[in-house]
């Protein structure tokens, strides 16, 4: 299972994810993070992380999940080519409800077990991997998911990880005061979870 998992976007060591794909630049880009997003704005955001990628030398274009929702095959079918996968951030429930309406969550798992691909996400792309979604819903709102996809909200992340990957720690963003809440709710709870600055990476090969 190979997986680079960033804080914020490509990191201060993109070398890392270029190891760790070798030869394979055939890349998806998951933007179901932004979901909740006006379609022009996560279009552009879309854009930006794919434009990104190209300049890096990734063969990247978008699969949208929601174009196969109660249709895993197809989805299947696309990603059975794709030797990166690189899922952006935004609202993780939002992503996670995407992840299990197109059945990506079990697909992007057993093609990772099978080291088919390499599983890239930075923020929520990254959190959604943890074995729970508990405690992100003091950073972004569980509910958008709900009015997004009309689906009840999902707390089990996908388990990949054994610890809840924690970004944008201490970083200079908004998001980062709500996150030492989410921190201080671990210690206190005695969750499993590791701390990101923006910048830094978990890396799984």
């Amino acid at each position: 299972m190979r997986l680079f998992l960033s804080s914020w976007k490509l990191g201060d060591t993109p070398e890392l994810l270029d190891d760790l794909a070798k030869d394979a630049r055939n890349t998806a880009v998951i933007g179901n993070a932004l979901d909740a997003l006006p379609a022009p704005q996560r279009q552009q955001a879309t854009g930006r992380e794919i434009a990104m990628l190209r300049d890096r030398g990734y063969l990247a274009a978008e699969v949208d999940l929601r174009e196969h929702f109660g249709d895993a095959g197809t989805l299947a079918e696309r990603l059975s080519d794709v030797g990166v996968v690189w899922v952006h951030g935004g609202n993780p429930f939002v992503l996670r409800l995407a992840m299990a309406l197109s059945g990506a969550d079990k697909i992007l798992s057993d093609l990772l077990c099978r080291d088919a691909l390499v599983y890239a996400g930075w923020s929520a792309g990254a959190c959604v991997l943890s074995p729970s979604l508990r405690g992100l819903e003091l950073v972004d709102d569980p509910a958008d998911a709900v009015t997004v996809y009309d689906r009840p909200v999902l707390w089990e992340g996908l388990g990949l990880l054994d610890y809840a990957f924690v970004p944008h720690y201490r970083s200079p963003i908004p998001e980062s005061e709500q996150i030492e809440r989410v921190v201080e709710r671990y210690d206190r709870e005695g969750v499993l979870y590791r701390v990101f600055r923006d910048g830094e990476v978990a890396l799984v090969d």
